[in-house]
């Protein structure tokens, strides 16, 4: 097991400021400890172990010493505020979300009219739209964002969750939906959770507030669900569900629309979850188990005639979609309506009255299919080209639905669905003034990782480039936790595009790409692929004379942080900057933080056995930072963020401080700790263009590139 074996934080060790000889850069000092671990005989370690502390004074003067050192660099960049400039003129666009219908008949749609730091919920009827919800009127910043709209059956109520400063602590409002005035209902603590409407209340999933002030850091221990009746204080609110044998689970609710069931949906073990039921017809029913174990991701996509679809890896590792009857949910019932396909991972599944809309993903692309609920199918959705596509519809509604349509050169255009002949419909598409998307091509390449397993990387840039390896280039990849890189277009990024150079976006394995196989290639001791995949992915770039190491770049963030981490300490040559963005940099303790036990399915834990601890630190960015090598390393921007309880700001911190104390050679090594924000969902778009602002200055002016102004 893991034991620490002696703490110290009475001999608090200074050491003398760093001095870059090349770019003058002097480095702040964090203290150091006489902290040591030990896992399994072996010791570790942990000089930075004070940086835990976001509360402490000594870390806050850190933060600031940092943050201030990093705008005097990033400042002094010439081209920075023309860069500015030109981010914010790609980010000024009208943006629309797709439609959809709510319980109370009405259409409503998501619309930011270019630089709202929030979109707005509007009601659109006809050519007439008028405001339902406006976040920002929430913060004066933009900080505060809506996570979530869940209108009650009859549409009367709508439960509203919102999370502040990019938090992932959800508090829940009530509003009356026809007429905006706001309930005195409040519900604080909540964390991964909607709101599921029963009778004149509804459930929703919570924790205990952390103790001792570390709100953001604390591991969250007690997810249980409890049910909210109209009208009372949260502490009336009664408890639904709990398990206090296995308090690191994650605990969900899921109430099919009227009918008198509970399904709780277990996670937070393996990778996938359980499943149980819960008749709500007498208050004392018993939860009935219908799966224990978490070995397969279930997905729970709607009812129909008294049945509920789900779309699982169970028996189907490219996903399969089967239903249970409710009133008979044993496994042993369950009833497969459409199979696992033999060339494309099917990922999500939506209903459109008795229709269902297939969404596979080929290759990392959209395809989508129309089958009716016995899984008979009905023929293929026209999509306008390789991209990637996400589909709004309702069972209350079957003639009626929408698709958005994406891709690296087309910001999300929607389509209106006949779902009956699967024919599109062109309802709207954004435009960028001055960017013509037709100077650009997205073209799909296959190259071999070290194993010889072939990886599929989207390469995006303007036509005629030419391939005489003079070309920057933007490597990205995650390659971790089932999730799939597909086709998406940011604003951002086409500054990098109109300047020369080429977006990679490579599909390493650990995602699900080519669904479960790919993602445990690429997982707990065979994590050393997705690496592998990456330096590939670099050295295929390199090799097919589209570009040198001088002029290459890349970005991850989360998991994608590890992996630009681990990458770096492997092949510091391949490269010339790296962006780590909110990354997972300490392997050995990451599962002490918020919710980092859950990553133990992807990652296994330094606690779990000696060989797990060993391929762990094998890797752990933190930990293998080369000092005083004979290869440099490229110029770094660590990137994080105050309110970061996804991945803990500590990680950054250690990694940063580490970096700068390190002799890794004379580019400079920086850390950007943003303010009021969070692990990056719901972040204002004020925020967002002076993070790419940012990350593109540090990029160019480290490849002695000067963008052009536009």
């Amino acid at each position: 097991m893991c034991r620490n074996l002696y703490l110290s934080l009475a001999m608090a060790l200074v050491i003398p400021p760093v001095i870059n000889a090349a770019d003058g850069l002097q480095y702040p000092s964090p203290a150091r400890v006489d902290t040591v671990d030990t896992y399994f005989g072996i010791t570790v370690p942990d000089p930075y172990r004070g940086l835990e502390d976001e509360n402490a004074p000594a870390t806050r003067r850190w933060v600031a010493d940092e943050n201030k050192l990093t705008r005097s660099y990033l400042d002094a960049i010439p081209f920075r505020s023309a860069l500015r400039d030109r981010i914010a003129m790609l980010n000024n666009f009208a943006k629309r979300g797709a439609p959809w219908r709510g319980n109370d008949g009405r259409v409503y749609q998501s619309v930011n009219d270019g630089l709202k730091n929030q979109s707005v919920i509007m009601v659109i009827d006809g050519d007439n739209e008028t405001v339902f919800f406006d976040p920002n009127k929430l913060s004066e910043d933009g900080t505060v964002a809506l996570t979530g709209l869940f209108q009650s059956p009859d549409g009367k109520y709508t439960a509203i969750t919102i999370s502040r400063s990019g938090s992932d602590w959800t508090e829940i409002y009530v509003m009356e939906t026809a007429t905006g005035r706001l309930l005195e209902d409040h519900i604080e603590w909540a964390k991964f959770t909607d709101a599921q409407w029963h009778g004149d209340g509804f459930f929703y999933s919570a924790y205990p507030r952390p103790d001792g002030g570390r709100d953001f850091t604390a591991a969250n221990t007690g997810h249980n669900i409890y049910y909210h009746r109209l009208g009372t204080p949260q502490s009336d609110d009664t408890l639904a569900f709990a398990d206090p044998d296995q308090p690191l689970h994650f605990h969900s609710a899921y109430v099919p629309e009227g009918l008198p069931y509970l399904l709780i949906i277990g996670g937070g073990e393996g990778i996938g979850s359980s499943l149980a039921i819960k008749s709500l017809e007498t208050t004392d029913a018993p939860v009935q188990q219908i799966i224990s174990g978490q070995d397969y991701p279930i997905n729970i996509i709607g009812e129909a005639g008294g049945k509920l679809y789900l779309l699982t890896s169970m028996g189907a590792p490219r996903n399969r979609l089967m239903a249970l009857d409710l009133a008979n949910p044993t496994l042993e019932n369950w009833q497969e309506i459409v199979p696992e396909s033999t060339d494309a991972v099917l990922a999500s599944v939506s209903m459109a009255g008795e229709r269902l809309l297939l969404n596979y993903e080929k290759d990392a692309a959209s395809l989508v299919k129309i089958a009716d609920l016995a899984g008979s199918n009905l023929g293929t959705v026209s999509l306008p080209g390789i991209g990637s596509v996400s589909i709004s519809s309702s069972k209350r509604y079957p003639d009626e639905a929408f698709m958005t349509f994406t891709s690296f050169t087309a910001p999300s255009s929607i389509y209106s669905i006949n779902p009956a002949t699967g024919s599109t419909t062109l309802v709207f598409r954004p435009e960028i003034e001055g960017v013509n998307f037709d100077d650009y091509v997205t073209e799909q390449v296959f190259y071999p990782s070290a194993d010889g397993t072939m990886i599929p990387m989207f390469l995006t840039y303007k036509k005629g480039l030419a391939r005489d390896g003079n070309n920057p280039v933007y490597l990205y990849g995650y390659g971790g936790f089932n999730i799939s890189l597909t086709p998406s277009f940011n604003p951002s990024r086409m500054v990098w595009l109109e300047n020369g150079g080429i977006y990679a976006q490579a599909n390493l394995r650990g995602g699900s790409e080519y669904g479960e196989e790919w993602h445990a290639q690429g997982i707990k001791q065979n994590k050393m692929n997705v690496f592998n995949d990456f330096i590939a992915a670099a050295e295929y770039m390199i090799g097919q004379g589209w570009t040198k190491p001088e002029l290459m770049t890349i970005e991850g963030g989360s998991n994608g942080g590890l992996l630009v981490g681990a990458t770096v300490n492997l092949r510091p040559d391949l490269f010339r900057v790296a962006i780590p963005r909110v990354g997972v940099m300490d392997m050995m303790r990451y599962h002490l933080f918020t919710i980092g036990w859950n990553w133990a399915s992807d990652y296994g834990t330094s606690a779990d056995s000696p060989e797990m601890a060993a391929y762990l630190l094998s890797y752990s960015p933190l930990h293998n930072i080369k000092s005083g090598g004979s290869v440099p390393y490229p110029a770094i921007m660590v990137t994080t963020a105050d309110h970061d309880d996804r991945v803990v700001p500590a990680h950054s911190f250690k990694y940063a401080a580490t970096l700068q104390a390190a002799d890794t050679g004379t580019a400079p090594k920086l850390i950007r700790i943003d303010s009021n924000a969070g692990h990056g969902a719901g972040k204002p778009v004020s925020k967002v263009i002076d993070e790419y602002t940012d990350i593109y200055s540090f990029i160019f002016n480290n490849i002695n590139r000067s963008p052009i102004e536009k």
